[in-house]
Protein backbone atom coordinates (compact mmCIF):
# COMPACT_ATOMS: atom_id res chain seq x y z
CA UNK A 1 0.00 0.00 0.00
CA UNK A 2 1.37 3.44 -0.92
CA UNK A 3 1.98 6.11 1.71
CA UNK A 4 -0.76 8.19 0.09
CA UNK A 5 -3.30 5.38 0.53
CA UNK A 6 -2.46 4.25 4.08
CA UNK A 7 -3.30 6.03 7.29
CA UNK A 8 -0.11 7.35 8.89
CA UNK A 9 1.51 5.75 11.89
CA UNK A 10 0.87 7.75 15.05
CA UNK A 11 3.32 9.17 17.59
CA UNK A 12 1.64 9.72 20.97
CA UNK A 13 3.41 12.25 23.18
CA UNK A 14 3.10 10.92 26.74
CA UNK A 15 6.42 11.70 28.43
CA UNK A 16 5.67 14.99 30.21
CA UNK A 17 5.87 15.48 33.96
CA UNK A 18 2.30 16.78 34.26
CA UNK A 19 3.23 19.40 36.86
CA UNK A 20 0.07 21.44 36.28
CA UNK A 21 -2.02 18.33 36.98
CA UNK A 22 -0.58 17.77 40.46
CA UNK A 23 -1.41 16.26 42.88
CA UNK A 24 -3.00 13.71 40.53
CA UNK A 25 0.26 13.14 38.69
CA UNK A 26 2.25 12.36 41.80
CA UNK A 27 1.11 8.75 41.56
CA UNK A 28 -0.03 8.43 37.94
CA UNK A 29 1.29 9.81 34.64
CA UNK A 30 -1.04 12.39 33.16
CA UNK A 31 -1.91 10.35 30.03
CA UNK A 32 -3.35 7.60 32.27
CA UNK A 33 -5.66 9.91 34.22
CA UNK A 34 -9.29 8.98 33.64
CA UNK A 35 -11.77 11.41 32.10
CA UNK A 36 -15.32 10.16 32.55
CA UNK A 37 -14.15 6.56 32.81
CA UNK A 38 -11.54 6.45 30.04
CA UNK A 39 -7.90 7.52 30.24
CA UNK A 40 -6.67 10.55 28.33
CA UNK A 41 -4.33 8.50 26.16
CA UNK A 42 -7.06 5.98 25.31
CA UNK A 43 -9.33 8.83 24.25
CA UNK A 44 -6.63 10.11 21.88
CA UNK A 45 -6.10 6.59 20.55
CA UNK A 46 -9.84 6.18 20.00
CA UNK A 47 -9.89 9.41 17.97
CA UNK A 48 -7.09 8.06 15.75
CA UNK A 49 -8.47 4.52 15.42
CA UNK A 50 -11.88 5.87 14.40
CA UNK A 51 -10.30 7.16 11.18
CA UNK A 52 -8.03 4.25 10.35
CA UNK A 53 -4.91 4.37 12.55
CA UNK A 54 -3.47 0.93 13.31
CA UNK A 55 0.14 1.45 14.47
CA UNK A 56 1.38 3.66 17.29
CA UNK A 57 4.56 4.67 19.10
CA UNK A 58 4.31 6.12 22.61
CA UNK A 59 7.04 7.94 24.51
CA UNK A 60 7.16 7.74 28.31
CA UNK A 61 9.27 9.20 31.11
CA UNK A 62 7.38 10.15 34.28
CA UNK A 63 6.23 6.92 35.97
CA UNK A 64 7.07 5.19 32.72
CA UNK A 65 6.53 1.71 34.15
CA UNK A 66 2.80 2.42 34.31
CA UNK A 67 2.73 3.42 30.64
CA UNK A 68 4.66 0.29 29.71
CA UNK A 69 2.22 -1.86 31.70
CA UNK A 70 -0.78 -0.11 30.10
CA UNK A 71 0.32 -1.26 26.64
CA UNK A 72 1.76 -4.66 27.56
CA UNK A 73 0.61 -7.31 25.14
CA UNK A 74 -0.51 -4.82 22.49
CA UNK A 75 1.65 -5.55 19.46
CA UNK A 76 0.51 -2.45 17.56
CA UNK A 77 2.16 -0.16 20.16
CA UNK A 78 5.86 0.57 20.66
CA UNK A 79 6.58 2.20 24.04
CA UNK A 80 9.78 4.25 24.06
CA UNK A 81 11.04 5.05 27.56
CA UNK A 82 13.07 8.26 27.70
CA UNK A 83 15.64 8.18 30.55
CA UNK A 84 15.83 11.96 30.13
CA UNK A 85 13.07 14.14 28.74
CA UNK A 86 13.58 14.89 25.05
CA UNK A 87 10.88 17.53 24.64
CA UNK A 88 8.19 17.41 22.01
CA UNK A 89 10.56 17.68 19.05
CA UNK A 90 13.20 15.34 20.41
CA UNK A 91 10.56 12.84 21.43
CA UNK A 92 9.12 12.67 17.93
CA UNK A 93 12.54 12.38 16.30
CA UNK A 94 13.45 9.57 18.69
CA UNK A 95 10.26 7.80 17.64
CA UNK A 96 10.84 8.00 13.89
CA UNK A 97 12.62 4.61 13.60
CA UNK A 98 9.53 3.00 15.11
CA UNK A 99 7.12 4.65 12.68
CA UNK A 100 6.62 3.58 9.08
CA UNK A 101 5.64 5.73 6.16
CA UNK A 102 5.71 9.43 5.40
CA UNK A 103 4.10 11.62 6.68
CA UNK A 104 3.50 10.68 10.31
CA UNK A 105 0.75 11.81 12.66
CA UNK A 106 1.71 13.28 16.04
CA UNK A 107 -0.85 13.59 18.84
CA UNK A 108 -0.70 15.18 22.27
CA UNK A 109 -2.32 12.95 24.89
CA UNK A 110 -3.97 15.66 26.96
CA UNK A 111 -6.56 16.71 24.37
CA UNK A 112 -9.38 14.93 22.55
CA UNK A 113 -12.83 15.25 21.00
CA UNK A 114 -15.81 12.90 21.44
CA UNK A 115 -15.05 9.87 19.29
CA UNK A 116 -17.31 9.74 16.26
CA UNK A 117 -18.37 13.39 16.53
CA UNK A 118 -16.20 14.33 13.54
CA UNK A 119 -13.56 12.91 11.18
CA UNK A 120 -11.02 15.72 11.29
CA UNK A 121 -7.91 13.62 10.70
CA UNK A 122 -9.09 12.54 7.26
CA UNK A 123 -9.75 16.18 6.45
CA UNK A 124 -6.35 17.22 7.83
CA UNK A 125 -4.51 14.62 5.75
CA UNK A 126 -6.33 15.73 2.60
CA UNK A 127 -5.43 19.35 3.25
CA UNK A 128 -1.81 18.40 3.92
CA UNK A 129 -1.53 16.63 0.58
CA UNK A 130 -3.46 19.29 -1.33
CA UNK A 131 -1.13 22.09 -0.19
CA UNK A 132 2.07 19.98 -0.20
CA UNK A 133 2.73 21.18 3.34
CA UNK A 134 5.66 20.30 5.56
CA UNK A 135 3.43 20.37 8.66
CA UNK A 136 -0.33 20.55 9.00
CA UNK A 137 -2.08 21.32 12.27
CA UNK A 138 -5.53 20.36 13.44
CA UNK A 139 -7.23 23.59 14.48
CA UNK A 140 -10.24 24.39 16.62
CA UNK A 141 -12.21 27.61 17.01
CA UNK A 142 -12.03 28.92 20.60
CA UNK A 143 -15.80 28.67 20.99
CA UNK A 144 -15.50 24.86 20.73
CA UNK A 145 -12.65 24.61 23.27
CA UNK A 146 -12.84 23.57 26.93
CA UNK A 147 -9.81 23.93 29.20
CA UNK A 148 -7.88 26.46 27.11
CA UNK A 149 -6.90 29.86 28.52
CA UNK A 150 -5.50 31.88 25.59
CA UNK A 151 -7.62 33.64 22.99
CA UNK A 152 -6.02 31.78 20.05
CA UNK A 153 -2.70 30.49 18.68
CA UNK A 154 -2.88 31.19 14.95
CA UNK A 155 -5.22 32.20 12.15
CA UNK A 156 -6.48 29.84 9.43
CA UNK A 157 -6.98 31.49 6.05
CA UNK A 158 -9.68 30.46 3.54
CA UNK A 159 -7.20 28.41 1.50
CA UNK A 160 -6.12 26.35 4.52
CA UNK A 161 -2.80 28.07 5.20
CA UNK A 162 -1.94 28.95 8.78
CA UNK A 163 -0.87 32.55 9.42
CA UNK A 164 -0.39 34.79 12.42
CA UNK A 165 -2.79 37.53 11.37
CA UNK A 166 -5.09 36.62 8.46
CA UNK A 167 -8.10 34.34 8.67
CA UNK A 168 -10.15 32.70 11.39
CA UNK A 169 -8.58 32.74 14.88
CA UNK A 170 -7.90 29.14 15.91
CA UNK A 171 -6.28 27.05 18.62
CA UNK A 172 -3.74 24.34 17.82
CA UNK A 173 -5.64 21.20 18.81
CA UNK A 174 -2.59 19.07 19.60
CA UNK A 175 -2.55 16.99 16.39
CA UNK A 176 -0.06 17.45 13.55
CA UNK A 177 0.73 15.75 10.25
CA UNK A 178 4.48 15.97 9.72
CA UNK A 179 6.80 15.12 6.83
CA UNK A 180 9.95 13.29 7.91
CA UNK A 181 12.12 15.86 6.13
CA UNK A 182 11.13 18.40 8.77
CA UNK A 183 13.55 16.71 11.19
CA UNK A 184 16.57 16.87 8.88
CA UNK A 185 19.18 19.01 10.59
CA UNK A 186 17.23 19.17 13.86
CA UNK A 187 19.38 19.55 17.01
CA UNK A 188 20.60 16.60 19.01
CA UNK A 189 18.96 15.72 22.32
CA UNK A 190 15.99 17.55 23.74
CA UNK A 191 14.21 20.26 21.76
CA UNK A 192 10.76 21.69 21.26
CA UNK A 193 8.62 20.98 18.21
CA UNK A 194 7.45 24.59 18.10
CA UNK A 195 10.46 26.06 16.19
CA UNK A 196 9.76 23.54 13.43
CA UNK A 197 6.20 24.87 13.23
CA UNK A 198 7.51 28.44 13.09
CA UNK A 199 9.91 27.52 10.27
CA UNK A 200 7.14 25.90 8.23
CA UNK A 201 4.96 28.96 8.78
CA UNK A 202 7.72 31.35 7.70
CA UNK A 203 8.24 29.31 4.51
CA UNK A 204 4.51 29.17 3.70
CA UNK A 205 4.43 25.39 4.24
CA UNK A 206 2.20 25.25 7.32
CA UNK A 207 -1.36 24.14 6.63
CA UNK A 208 -4.37 23.51 8.84
CA UNK A 209 -7.84 22.03 8.92
CA UNK A 210 -10.64 22.71 11.41
CA UNK A 211 -12.18 20.37 13.95
CA UNK A 212 -15.97 20.39 13.74
CA UNK A 213 -16.66 19.03 17.24
CA UNK A 214 -16.21 19.99 20.89
CA UNK A 215 -12.55 19.89 21.96
CA UNK A 216 -11.26 19.23 25.45
CA UNK A 217 -7.81 20.17 26.70
CA UNK A 218 -7.15 18.57 30.09
CA UNK A 219 -4.08 20.27 31.46
CA UNK A 220 -4.98 20.78 35.12
CA UNK A 221 -7.51 19.49 37.68
CA UNK A 222 -9.95 22.31 36.92
CA UNK A 223 -9.96 21.40 33.22
CA UNK A 224 -10.53 17.76 34.17
CA UNK A 225 -13.63 18.72 36.14
CA UNK A 226 -14.88 20.88 33.25
CA UNK A 227 -14.34 18.11 30.69
CA UNK A 228 -16.16 15.51 32.78
CA UNK A 229 -19.07 17.87 33.36
CA UNK A 230 -19.36 18.58 29.61
CA UNK A 231 -19.13 14.89 28.69
CA UNK A 232 -21.88 13.99 31.15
Amino acid sequence: MSDAARFPDVMLLAAGLGRRMQPLTQSRPKPLIDVAGLSLIDRAIANARAEGATRFAVNAHHLADQVVAHFAGHGDFSVLVEPELLGTGGGVRNGLPHLAGDPILVMNTDAFWPTGADKPLTRLLARHRELAADISLLCVHPIRATGFGRSHDFCLDPAGRITYDFGLPVIYAGVAVIERRVFEGAPEGAFSFYPLIEKALAEGRLAGAPLDAPWFHVGDPEALVAAEAALE
